[in-house]
């Protein structure tokens, strides 16, 4: 395995391997723009996003060796390194930025701007990276995480041949959904597939099936993971649903004055228990479930303050391995004047010494919980992101003195910084177990993880249209975490809201917190906002994907299933985003 060894030639004059090359970080950097856009796509169907790092390097495998044929295991690992930091804007945008897109749609005060959500979130980029490359050592060196999704990545850079197979079955995929999406756009196939209709059920209980590649794609690669999500969807639309239209919990459309319910459903409609009961209650238990998840990282917060100081004694930043303190050092400053700067462009009524606060405060609990997000992806590979987003906004609006532009703004910089704490950590765990210079990697993440930013939100825009692109008056794009987010700050804002049904979710998700099963409230309180033919269609690739790796084992699974489902998830993404694209032309 000498190729395992990055560090130069120690005996002969043997040039050293190749590494940080132009070629590995330019293709990162576009395989990140390509992911960065479909996840964006998919989080707004499904409310979450995928790791970039496992597609990153079954494509690099095809360019880098295939058609370079010259790309090194180590230069691959550059490659996935800056494909998953830029991609991982896709997250950090999709979970927050859309609350403000779906507010201004309701509130002619409330504008959405780029240039401060850019700023703010390039800012949480640099600090993300910044603020975790002190703990690398500590954490991947002494404690020895595992990092699954980690070692999953390097198992593949150490097997090439697999990688340019995997290249092909990801392309097909790819084709696969296209082709699919195509046909539906062009209604030669339909949409969704209604079976609970012509069988009598009613619309509150509803059963169809979606007909979306990218949705069985999602299924297929969460396998049994996904599955609480899946159950979530059950208890919302299968369980509450009916019991709350049978015992008149909600008034009927007629009552509301809506005259949408179809003839001989009782005067109830799909719309009227989702807005009325599901949405609400579906706040309240993202909001307990968060809390659970916050409260359950407790332990790894206490772990990763001791590992902070420990990495801190043994000065484990300042080897030749690691990037140099003060380049760190540099990173945090220009991030926090970044955000300060964000804060002020974001809203006029926002003080200097608003400002100053809310950028310091924001930086340390970034700090903080891309800490506790990076020990617990460590430990178990789920982390609760949701939660310390949702806690970061939440501060943010109390700071802003209840400004809901700049409070998501702001939150826009907690969430990516967090997501690219447990990134780069994962990323460098690969890479120590191909043989990486740890450095390479922080250099070439800090220097391009930034470029996903404009990327995810451009893709918004882009999406939203003249409005309501997104949203849940959008089936198909009902943006589950940001429409969550948007109920939180409108209630806050308001000081009125529907109390009983908040406090009944927020007793689900507290109570789900006990089940050993990470983020299962955030995962149910999500699935409450999706129609439920996605979740459907999701829990499908879940099922298929549990019955496949029984019969033909995980070694399968990894080899062929995961770059079929990721080349579905793609194709109908970036076909979603190309008719798009052509519309606004031809318009």
């Amino acid at each position: 395995m000498a190729e395992t060894q990055s560090s130069g030639p120690p005996t002969g004059g043997i040039a050293p391997y190749r590494e940080l090359t132009p070629a590995a970080v330019v293709f990162g950097v576009l395989i990140g723009i390509v992911m960065t856009a479909a996840f964006v796509y998919i989080g707004l169907k499904l409310g979450f996003t995928l790791p970039g790092s496992t597609v990153a390097a079954i494509l690099g495998f095809a360019v880098l060796r295939g058609v370079l044929r010259r790309g090194s295991i180590i230069e691959n690992n550059i490659n996935q390194t800056v494909a998953s930091g830029v991609n991982n804007a896709s997250s950090g945008i999709v979970f927050t930025l859309p609350a403000l897109f779906l507010l201004s749609a309701t509130n002619t005060d409330i504008t959405v701007e780029p240039l401060p959500a850019i700023l703010a979130a390039i800012g949480g980029s640099f600090l993300g990276v910044a603020v975790i490359i002190p703990l690398r050592k500590q954490m991947i060196e002494f404690e020895r995480l595992r990092f699954p999704s980690g070692i999953a990545v390097a198992s593949l850079l150490k097997s090439p041949g697999a990688g340019a197979q995997q290249a092909k079955l990801l392309i097909g995929g790819a084709l696969i959904a296209t082709l699919i999406h195509v046909l539906a756009n062009f209604h030669i196939l339909p949409h969704e597939i209604d079976v609970g209709g012509p069988i009598g059920l009613p619309v509150y209980f509803p059963l169809a099936i979606y007909v979306s590649f990218a949705s069985v794609g999602a299924g297929l690669l969460s396998g049994k993971g996904g599955l609480p999500f899946v159950l979530g969807g059950v208890l919302a639309w299968w369980v509450i649903s009916p019991s709350v239209v049978l015992t008149e919990w909600v008034p009927t459309a007629a009552a509301l004055g809506f005259s949408d319910a179809p003839a001989g459903y009782d005067g109830w409609s799909a719309g009227t228990v989702y807005g009325e009961m599901l949405r609400p209650m579906g706040i309240g238990v993202l909001v307990g479930g968060a809390l659970a998840g916050v409260f359950a990282s407790l332990p790894a917060l206490k772990s990763a303050l001791k590992s902070l100081s420990q990495a801190a004694k043994a000065g484990s930043s300042g080897g030749s391995d690691e990037l140099s303190p003060t380049i760190l050092y540099m990173g945090i400053g220009g991030a926090i004047v970044i955000l300060f700067g964000a804060a002020m462009l974001s809203s006029g009524s926002i003080s200097v010494v608003q400002g100053i606060g809310i950028a310091l405060v924001g930086t340390v609990w970034l700090a903080l919980a891309g800490l506790v997000v990076a020990q617990a992806t460590g430990m178990t590979d789920i982390s609760p992101l949701s939660g310390m987003s949702l806690i970061g906004v939440t501060l943010m609006f109390f700071m802003s003195d209840g400004n809901a532009v700049a409070s998501i703004v702001l939150g826009v910089s907690v969430c990516i910084g967090i997501g690219q704490c447990a990134d780069m950590m994962s990323d460098l765990k690969s890479g120590h177990l191909v043989g990486a210079i740890p450095r390479k990697q922080q250099i070439a993440q800090f220097a391009v993880g930034w470029i996903g930013v404009p990327v995810a939100v451009g893709v918004l825009f882009l999406l939203w249209g003249d409005g309501g692109g997104f949203g849940p008056s959008n089936p198909e794009l009902s943006a589950p975490q940001g429409a969550a987010l948007a109920g939180v700050i409108d209630s806050l804002g308001q000081g009125a809201a529907p109390l009983d049904k908040y406090a009944g979710g927020l007793a689900i998700g507290l109570g789900l917190g006990v089940f050993p099963i990470a983020g299962l409230g955030v995962l149910v309180g999500l699935a409450m906002y999706l129609p439920f033919s996605i979740t459907l269609t999701y829990g499908i690739g879940c099922l298929t994907s549990i019955a496949l790796g029984r019969k033909l084992g995980d070694a399968w699974i990894g080899s062929t299933l995961v770059p079929v489902a990721a080349g579905f998830i793609i194709g109908e993404a970036l076909t979603n985003l190309g008719a798009t694209l052509i519309q606004l032309a031809v318009g």
